[in-house]
């Protein structure tokens, strides 16, 4: 009876030191997964600390460290590359922005002096083009202004409310061409929490792209869920131009007079705020789809 006792003594001693070290290296695993998944979100010096000392373990903690640092490296390159250019783009533009308006200054005293047709002529054509640079370089300024600058406060809104204030900004484009919207908008109140200015550059960019190549319509509707889609027939469009709506500088063949920054604009906004912007075409029918999730309790 000894030696069978001993036995079991020793294989659940045996046991017992297992199931301790498949917990160590269980609860090593999970400190690694959840290290490398905050710092992978962040920006930070830090590196992957493990509670146990198994050895193959470490030597994995170890290699992750050398690749965040890696990884780390080329983001501060990126990002200090990527802020280079936006401040040169936002020094470009604003410095243009002067020569363009004495240009378009001195157009306007050519304009009360005694021409020829073939001279007016000429005249218009210079001023059109002059009044498409001057537009593309405020919305370059802007879109640049917009990447660079920080979160801005944010306050409780009705998203209902600050869709009906942006529609009625626009009245009066919707009356220019003609155009009656179907609107739909629930009497509940949905609340975000969202930084209102850009909330409004996010519609006013939005129902401005749904103007520039609407084919007589336009449709808003807005679901009590804080979902809101924007759709208008459009024609010359098809679904690779409706995917890359979104994309700095892109513009379809009909949208010459664009800068092909709105709804790049939109959405840099949209996310920067937890928010998600898509689009579809279905049947010559163009849907931008537009979403705010409800912050978590």
């Amino acid at each position: 009876m000894f030696w069978p006792a001993v036995l079991i003594f020793f294989l659940s001693a045996l046991c017992l030191a297992l199931m301790l070290k498949v917990r160590s290296l269980r609860r090593a695993a999970k400190e690694i997964r959840l290290q490398l998944s905050e710092k992978l979100e962040t920006s930070t010096n830090t590196t992957i600390l493990l509670s146990c000392r198994d050895r193959e373990l470490t030597r994995l903690a170890a290699s992750l460290n050398r690749e965040l640092r890696r990884l780390r490296d080329s983001r501060l390159r990126y990002e200090q590359g990527d802020q280079e250019l936006k401040n040169a783009v936002t020094n470009l533009s604003h410095d243009l922005r002067t020569p363009l308006t004495a240009i378009l200054g001195y157009l306007d005293l050519l304009d009360s002096v005694e021409k020829s047709p073939r001279a007016g002529s000429y005249l218009a054509m210079i001023r059109n083009r002059s009044e498409f640079l001057r537009q593309q370089m405020e919305e370059l300024f802007r879109y640049s202004i917009a990447a660079s600058a920080p979160d801005e406060e944010r306050e409780s809104l009705s998203l209902g409310a600050v869709l009906e204030e942006s529609l009625a900004s626009y009245y009066g484009a919707m009356t220019g061409q003609g155009l009656v919207p179907e609107i739909s908008i629930p009497e509940k109140k949905v609340e975000r929490y969202l930084n209102r200015s850009a909330l409004i550059r996010i519609f006013g960019n939005i129902i401005s792209n749904a103007l520039k190549y609407s084919e007589g319509d336009l449709s808003v509707v807005m679901e009590e869920n804080g979902s809101i889609r924007f759709s208008n027939q459009v024609h010359g469009m098809d679904a690779v131009s409706a995917g890359r709506l979104f994309d700095r500088f892109y513009t379809v063949e009909t949208g010459r007079q664009s800068t092909g920054l709105g709804l790049s604009i939109a959405k840099l906004l949209t996310e920067r705020m937890g928010g998600t912007i898509d689009a579809s075409l279905e049947k010559d029918r163009l849907t931008i789809f537009l979403y705010f999730p409800a912050a978590p309790l």
